[in-house]
């Protein structure tokens, strides 16, 4: 069995800054559903999809290179294990060459095997290739 972490590449011709702010703005591109705050290190934030909520916080923050998110709580109702994610952390890594930026996105303890990775797995494709993308190349995502 895989063991490897959820992870994401894009590169995209937006600078660093533009990318850090927008990853920020979770009701653009995640889900509108969106409570707390994610600015800055320390800040918790919620994000619901009907039953189900994410409860993360920042625990690293170098602005415009990297941030880091811990899941503090969670409910997924359509999982045996509701709340599987539940110490899993996200992370973000900036990077700028000349016009482009490349985004390295990692989801850690969200791997194959588990009750969600299928799901979850097509869910982070979605937000991240198509609605993250979307905000950072036309100004608006697909929020869930």
């Amino acid at each position: 069995m895989q063991t490897a972490d959820y992870t994401a590449i894009m590169t995209l011709n937006v600078s660093a800054a533009d990318t850090f702010k927008s990853i920020q703005q979770i009701a653009g591109w995640w889900t509108a559903d969106f409570t707390g705050q994610s600015e800055k290190r320390g800040d918790v934030f919620t994000v619901r999809f009907g039953e189900t909520f994410i409860t993360l916080k920042i625990v690293e923050l170098v602005p415009d290179k990297k941030i880091g998110w811990q899941v503090i709580d969670c409910y997924k109702h359509w999982l045996k294990d509701k709340k599987e994610w539940k110490d899993t952390k996200i992370n973000w890594e900036i990077s700028a060459d000349n016009n482009a930026t490349t985004i390295h996105f990692t989801h850690l303890g969200l791997v194959p095997g588990i009750e969600c990775y299928q799901v979850c797995e097509k869910a982070w494709n979605f937000y991240l290739k198509e609605s993250l993308y979307k905000l950072l190349t036309v100004g608006e995502g697909v929020p869930g």
